[in-house]
């Protein structure tokens, strides 16, 4: 895939413990193409958060330069429970930076490779959080354009009914889809190529139906437990996300109908017109899907009833018996003739 710039970058490396800002790196926790990310210290508050470092040879770059501080302070004004907030972005001594919260836990790559395929019902649960979080970044006039497994981090969930939180991250691929449209050189492809829409690869302009296929291509590789499309060269895979129709669910999944088959495959079609609305309609297309499966395997599809609904009205309690002092009056005794 080409990479932006041309030149492989060189990382900051050997940092630990050093000050970038107000912040003191502590340990390095995931390392990019262009980037580093260190858990650090806020020095100023108090609190342990992520500090992405890039190669400096990027800070010199003009072009990316201007791209990276208008997409960090696009997304720091995202305020999403599934997207990883960001606090700061700036420059310290030609590196620039991006520091954004510490999320506790691993990304859905790991929960993939450990678990994979999942349950229908378990994909569309991790599914709704991403697709929330990605249809909040396009009402933003925001397009990740790297939606991928590595992108969503795992945290623990609140309870047993939601283990997992996710939180959409790296927004420092997405693009203004209006306003920085010519901060991306010709020719070069921004995303992973596992999971690039096919408008991404042929240079055409981007909304967020381009995010919508990249998680389909999730959501296929969490029911199948492996991406869509799979070739021996990246010209060949390039060829299929352009070219070759969606794979079939059926050989990897033969438990799950054809209509998981169909909602998949409507995400990933070629045409962006031909797919949802929106991420949040493909995700209650998939979840719907899945209630057929459940009522093929002899259960009923999962309904949430009101609880208004389920609560019978109870009977009207008998009127109280008057105190004795007002019984003189309420109940007067009858006079003898």
């Amino acid at each position: 895939m080409p990479a932006e710039p041309s030149s492989p970058p060189s990382l900051p490396a050997g940092l630990v413990g050093q000050r970038v800002a107000g912040y003191r790196l502590e340990r390095e926790i995931g390392r990019g193409g262009m980037a580093v990310v260190y858990r650090a210290k806020d020095l100023r508050l108090g609190r342990t958060v992520a500090v992405k470092l890039l190669a400096p040879e990027l800070a010199r770059n003009e072009v990316f330069r201007q791209r990276f501080m208008h997409e960090s302070e696009a997304a720091a004004g995202i305020d999403h429970p599934h997207i990883v907030p960001v606090f700061e972005a700036g420059e310290h001594d030609g590196i620039l930076y991006l520091a954004m919260r510490y999320v506790e836990g691993g990304d859905l790559r790991a929960l993939i490779s450990r678990d994979a395929p999942l349950p229908i019902e378990r994909t569309a649960r991790l599914a709704l959080q991403i697709a929330s979080a990605l249809d909040a970044a396009h009402d933003h006039g925001l397009v990740h354009r790297d939606v991928k497994p590595g992108n969503v981090l795992v945290a623990p969930g609140t309870d047993r009914e939601h283990p997992e939180h996710l939180y959409l991250a790296d927004f420092g691929l997405t693009k203004k889809s209006l306003s920085l449209s010519g901060l991306t050189s010709v020719g070069q492809i921004v995303g992973t190529l596992d999971y690039a829409a096919p408008e991404q690869i042929s240079g055409r302009p981007l909304d967020g139906r381009c995010d919508q296929y990249s998680l389909g291509c999730v959501v296929f590789e969490m029911l199948a437990g492996t991406p869509p499309f799979r070739r021996e060269s990246d010209l060949a895979l390039l060829w299929a996300h352009l070219n070759d129709p969606p794979p079939e669910l059926r050989p990897h999944r033969p438990d799950l109908p054809g209509a998981v088959q169909a909602v998949v495959g409507r995400a990933l079609a070629k045409a962006p017109e031909e797919r949802y609305a929106d991420c949040l309609r493909f995700v209650a297309e998939l979840r719907a899907a899945g209630d057929q499966a459940r009522w093929a395997d002899g259960g009923p599809p999962t309904r949430v009833v009101p609880a208004v609904a389920r609560a019978r009205a109870p009977a009207p309690a008998p009127p109280p018996e008057p105190p004795a002092w007002a019984a003189p009056v309420l109940h007067p005794p009858s006079r003898e003739r």
